[in-house]
């Protein structure tokens, strides 16, 4: 069980670094658009709290060790000083209560039950340490960091429709694939 774990784990850390090859967006606010934010809450929807938490930290301290992993290649500790260092410390956080409240729901229908944690999880719990890190970091204040990242919102809402569309199916197909109703 636990070299299955560590197999998951490693296989969704690649994942979100993977889905960092896509083009990143720079913004003013210094923090990018990316796809990687989808990584993350497909951990939580199909891995679900432990796991999804587990491989999202595991990308995030690869990152953070200079693995250039982030979009646009970025890695190593100076990423905390920077305008997304909220961001990045807060994807563990994020696939986490994705999972957690997928578990919680699991009586719920499928659809629902992923809309409903990635929103809560992946785009609510996952703003707030953002919205720190703009503010300590950029030295915004917090109606400044508020209106950055509202910008991320038409974004995050298509990413919620993509996890909804991909763990709905892979629940469908293969119903124990998806360890957050499990």
């Amino acid at each position: 069980m636990i070299e299955k774990t560590s197999v998951l784990v490693a296989l969704f850390a690649a994942l979100i670094a993977v889905l960092g090859l896509v083009p990143a967006f720079p913004l003013a606010s210094g923090v990018p658009i990316t796809a990687q934010s989808l990584g993350v809450m497909l951990c939580g929807t199909i891995l679900g709290s432990k796991k999804g938490g587990l491989a999202t930290l595991f990308f995030v301290v690869l990152t953070l060790v200079g693995l250039p992993l982030l979009a646009g290649g970025r890695g190593g500790v100076g990423l905390l000083a920077g305008a997304s260092a909220g961001f990045i410390i807060g994807f563990p956080l994020a696939a986490f209560i994705t999972g957690w409240l997928m578990e919680k729901t699991s009586s719920v229908d499928i659809h629902i039950s992923v809309s409903l944690s990635s929103i809560v999880g992946g785009i609510v719990v996952l703003y707030i340490p953002g919205l720190f890190g703009m503010m300590i970091n950029a030295g915004m204040s917090l109606n400044a960091a508020i209106v950055a990242v509202s910008v991320y919102l038409p974004g995050d809402i298509l990413k919620v429709i993509l996890v909804t569309i991909v763990t709905s199916a892979i629940f469908k197909a293969r119903p124990n694939s998806i360890f957050a109703r499990s």
